[in-house]
């Protein structure tokens, strides 16, 4: 395998479940500060992917490379270290915390020397919550119980404590399910904004978001790529078209 200026590499990816091909020798490549969105039918293996790259599932053959580093042989713990991020479809925020404090319990423990003296890091912590706050809106409202906040804060939120750690790859598994139309265009706004310096994955269902986000869409089916491009040329693809027909 040669190295790639590629921040993810996935080549010939395989992950069976009792025979099942889930995901079936795939190959996908993330460009540096690229918004990919994958899209598909249920069940064609998109969550799965997210759970291959970020290890929570092991692949039976093929290899993904973050960096040029190769993330199938590390833990979920090591590839979060090594700067890959991931939100769930389910928000875990800490309720009875202040949005302050979430931001603050996810900044990253023991960086440098002994923590580099302790009130330099608090100045630091401190910097980053406010920078952080300001990218997700919720500057204004940090002192906020995060029990509080609507639903679309909860997943700002979510994604700012996933922020706090400055991953270079951040993948979305739906962010906008269950939102209101402000908050899914808040939210697209708020995605073209931190793809500025970092690369995203989002899985999302919903056409118009993806329309506004999608640098490239990759089109997964039955755990291969049916089309991948511009979202205007993958929605015109005769097989594409009838794989959502036929749904």
């Amino acid at each position: 395998m040669s190295n790639t200026d590629f921040v993810l590499a996935v080549e010939d990816l395989t992950v069976s479940f009792d025979g099942f091909k889930a995901v079936d020798k795939l190959n996908m490549y993330i460009d540096k500060n690229e918004l990919r969105v994958v899209i598909g039918p249920n069940g064609a293996g998109k969550t799965t992917v997210l759970d291959l790259i970020c290890g929570k599932t092991k692949s039976s053959s093929g290899s993904i490379k973050f960096k040029n580093r190769e993330l199938t042989k590390l833990s979920e713990h090591e590839i979060v270290r090594a700067g890959v991020g991931r939100k769930f479809q389910t928000p875990s925020i800490y309720e009875n915390l202040s949005v302050y404090q979430n931001l603050e319990v996810s900044y990253p423990k023991g960086r440098g020397v002994f923590g580099s003296l302790f009130f330099k890091r608090n100045e630091a912590v401190v910097a980053q919550v406010h920078k952080i706050a300001r990218e997700i809106m919720m500057e204004d409202i940090l002192n906020t119980e995060a029990a509080l906040l609507s639903h679309g804060q909860k997943q700002w939120l979510e994604i700012g404590m996933l922020l706090m750690q400055e991953p270079e790859l951040l993948m979305l598994d739906e962010p906008v399910a269950g939102m209101s139309a402000k908050e899914r265009d808040q939210t697209a706004e708020l995605l073209n904004r931190i793809c500025q310096n970092r690369s995203v994955i989002v899985i999302e269902h919903d056409m118009e978001f993806v329309k506004k986000i999608a640098h490239k869409v990759t089109v997964l089916h039955q755990g291969k790529i049916l089309a991948e491009g511009a979202m205007d040329k993958v929605q015109a693809n005769e097989k594409v078209i009838e794989v959502y027909l036929g749904h």
